[in-house]
């Protein structure tokens, strides 16, 4: 299945883009996509707290992804 993923802050500089398509095996979940970015991305690995959003709902690792979906992966946000 094909995926979208949208980089945000801090994610978008650890892998060097806002977004990227990714291939995932059928039935893969938020955690599959995690840890095939933290493998081909390694600086990625830095960030450490982050929230998901998978077709722009919120979501936890467990949550399986399907084919088109869009997931964006959100960095804390500070500001003043």
């Amino acid at each position: 299945m094909n995926v979208t993923v949208k980089f945000f802050a801090l994610g978008r500089e650890l892998t060097g883009r806002s977004e990227m398509a990714l291939e995932l095996p059928e039935a893969a979940t938020v955690q599959a996509l995690i840890d095939q970015l933290k493998s081909a991305h390694p600086r990625f690995a830095r960030l450490k707290s982050y929230l998901v959003a998978v077709n722009m709902e919120y979501a936890d690792l467990g949550a399986p992804l399907h084919d088109g979906d869009e997931v964006a992966i959100i960095p804390p946000v500070s500001g003043g």
